[in-house]
């Protein structure tokens, strides 16, 4: 039989199926479609095939429970979130607890992050679960979430640093060797969006400095603002011996200042001046001036008190320049973070804020340098994002609270490690539930079906997709 002859038999003893078929193919839809084009093209003498329309896929369209951007996510059984059951979980829950006071104060829309409004469910049932067995505690945990491994797109671990309050001595007035100003924000400061007089201005964004009543111009730089450029307006709150000791204080977000007469002043971040944060310890690893393996805030404190003019041309690389504001806290209480309650030594962190939402806990694992600088301590410990900063970035970025004064310093100091983080979603978007919803696929269809339905090569069928 000649070719023209069999392909107008095939069409023929297969138009009931045509008919029948394209609804239950739409995944071949559009190779049926493009072969029929290219016959009717060449062979106008046949009849046209009545048009069938598309087939709606059965599918539901489901919202997606959360979504962070720039993450890949792994749903996981709390037997495999390796060192869970060791922790210290009771700790955990009391630091999540403070969390949720602020938590369940809120009122209005949901901020528009991945877990959104999530947490008021379990910060609820916390309210009234004043547990003091771990235990129980675990199984708190273990009832209203899920465990999600998360890391940034195409990396298999997140990457922690520490951080801690320095304790700083300082005088209320200038003398010769208290020279280095600590300063509070200055009025004539404006973010777009905010009232100049609102409390802890965002840590990202630009920010302007205003001239008279509408000129906005960006702000002075960390340089401009060492040269003196708001010098002698009022803005002074203590003064400190060595702009290393403020370049540390700013970088840590607070600080505590002893004076000479046995008084304390507790300040904390209060605004920036709109540049982006520039790490000096990169810039001493880039000149090859501290190799990678050795950095630590010590080494930079090291380097820095060994060559003054070094330094500052260092401290002005980071233009950022942060402002304080004094806090009503006594010794006794650790420093207030972003969330607006004091941290957690140990057990709260900071994240980056443009994704994650106060109060979601993260499940840390790994080995960090705690009990020395080459020690591996086994590290697993749940903890509360309660705080922010400007240099953390990513989904599985934190930063380890450790507390105040020397010691936690040294400890905070020497972190820049990957770790693997497990993030704490609550089970009302829990992704495997939602999954658990879709319905099964339709089943394949058979090689005869099949056969009768070729697929176009690829550069065709994208020819004929939707832009």
């Amino acid at each position: 039989m000649a070719p023209e002859a069999r392909i107008k038999t095939l069409l023929k003893n297969s138009a009931t199926a045509l008919c029948a078929g394209v609804v239950a193919l739409s995944s071949f839809s559009l190779g049926a479609e493009a072969a029929r084009r290219h016959y009717r093209s060449h062979h106008h003498h046949l009849p046209e095939l009545a048009a069938h329309p598309p087939r709606a896929l059965p599918y539901p369209q489901l919202p997606l429970p959360f979504e962070i951007s720039g993450a890949q996510y792994l749903p996981l059984a709390w037997a495999d979130v390796k060192g869970w059951s060791e922790d210290d979980h009771l700790a955990a829950y009391k630091t999540f607890r403070a969390s949720c006071k602020s938590i369940n104060a809120q009122s209005g829309a949901a901020e528009p992050k991945a877990l959104g409004a999530s947490l008021n469910e379990p910060c609820r049932a916390a309210k009234s679960l004043d547990l003091s067995d771990d235990a129980k505690a675990k199984a708190f945990f273990e009832q209203n979430f899920a465990p999600l491994r998360i890391s940034r797109l195409g990396e298999p671990d997140g990457f922690v640093t520490g951080y801690y309050e320095p304790v700083l001595e300082g005088s209320r007035t200038q003398t010769d060797v208290f020279n280095v100003p600590v300063y509070r924000r200055p009025s004539n400061l404006f973010v777009r969006g905010y009232k100049q007089d609102s409390v802890s201005l965002p840590n990202k964004g630009p920010v302007y400095r205003k001239i008279g009543r509408r000129k906005l111009v960006p702000y002075y730089d960390r340089g401009e603002i060492e040269d003196g450029k708001i010098a002698g307006r009022g803005l002074e709150i203590a003064w400190l011996k060595d702009p290393t000791d403020l370049l540390f204080a700013q970088i840590q977000g607070s600080a505590r200042i002893k004076f000479d007469d046995g008084g304390t002043v507790r300040l904390n971040y209060d605004a920036y001046n709109g540049y982006p944060y520039t790490a000096v310890g990169r810039i001493l690893i880039e000149r090859g001036i501290i190799p990678k393996e050795e950095m630590s805030m010590q080494k930079i404190r090291e380097w820095m008190a060994q060559n003054p003019d070094g330094a500052k041309e260092l401290r002005r690389q980071n233009r950022s320049y942060i402002f304080f504001r004094e806090v009503n806290l006594s010794d006794k209480d650790e420093a207030v973070g972003a969330q607006g309650i004091p941290l957690t030594a140990g057990r709260s962190i900071a994240v980056d804020k443009s994704l994650h939402v106060y109060g979601t806990p993260f499940f840390i694992e790994g080995e960090l340098p705690i009990d020395s600088e080459r020690s591996k301590t086994p590290f697993h410990r749940l903890m509360i994002a309660q705080d922010t900063g400007s240099a953390i970035i990513g989904p599985a970025r934190a930063d380890l609270y450790f507390g105040a004064g020397q010691e936690a310093g040294r400890v905070s100091g020497r972190l820049r490690h990957p770790m693997h983080f497990v993030m704490l979603v609550p089970k009302g978007i829990d992704p495997a539930a939602r999954a658990a919803r879709l319905p099964v696929p339709d089943p394949r269809p058979s090689e005869k079906i099949a056969r009768l339905f070729p697929q176009t090569d690829k550069a065709e069928e994208q020819a004929f997709q939707p832009k």
